[in-house]
């Protein structure tokens, strides 16, 4: 992966016509991918521990903060919360790749200060599958 700006990284949400919204003006964007393990070590184990092969449970969590900017993307974000339905999510990393998969959102907060900008985080949790479309070179 070679090195890309972080404002091209995109969080965008299924428009249910088989494209993707972006999802408000996000300055900050975070993805992380991670797997349980499975144990299988047994008495006759070679003294190390031994695991199961795609044993356990991956998960997909990805949050973000920055402005909502345009108040469609804002209802969007806050009836999915308060319906705590799962959505098509697309994140487009450059270099990467794509990632796509039913996210739930699991945290939403909004702040403010006296003389900024209103602004708004989130954070989602993978509800299903998660598939990876690597970027073409």
């Amino acid at each position: 992966m070679t090195v890309t700006s972080g404002k091209d990284m995109l969080l965008r949400l299924a428009d249910g016509e088989g494209g993707y919204d972006t999802i408000g003006g996000l300055r900050t964007k975070t993805f992380s991918l991670a797997s349980g393990t499975v144990d299988i070590t047994h008495a006759d184990s070679p003294g190390w521990r031994e695991l199961l092969p795609c044993g356990g449970i991956r998960q997909a969590n990805v949050s973000g903060n920055g402005l909502f900017i345009d108040d469609d993307a804002a209802e969007r974000a806050r009836s999915l919360f308060f319906s705590g339905e799962h959505e098509t999510w697309q994140l487009q990393i450059p270099g990467f790749g794509d990632l796509v998969g039913a996210f739930q959102i699991t945290n939403l907060d909004y702040a403010g200060e006296f003389r900024g900008e209103a602004s708004f985080s989130l954070t989602l949790a993978s509800a299903g599958e998660v598939t990876f479309t690597a970027a073409v070179s």
